[in-house]
């Protein structure tokens, strides 16, 4: 069962991953992370390093909950109903 857990979980994250590091790229293609502001007020001001790591992070959650939710709908009755009995 465990085994099963990791896969799925590797499945769903090792993708978003990917796709979060492509995303900062596009974003940061076009951005300057140095000009970004709180919601039109002030500047950041945190390093760019910091940026950075946050965006991707963000990134990365948002593509795994999206894949988790879509390995969640694509379950069967029968997998489902099985996954109940532990």
């Amino acid at each position: 069962m465990i085994s099963v857990i990791k896969q799925r979980a590797l499945q769903i994250l090792w993708p978003a991953f990917l796709m979060a590091g492509v995303l900062e790229m596009m974003l940061f293609a076009v951005v300057d992370p140095g000009d970004l502001q709180w919601f039109g007020g002030a500047p950041i001001g945190w390093p760019r390093q910091a940026i950075y790591t946050v965006t991707f992070l963000i990134f990365w959650g948002a593509m795994a909950v999206s894949g988790a939710l879509t390995a969640l709908l694509t379950r069967g009755d029968a997998e489902l109903n099985e996954a109940d009995r532990f």
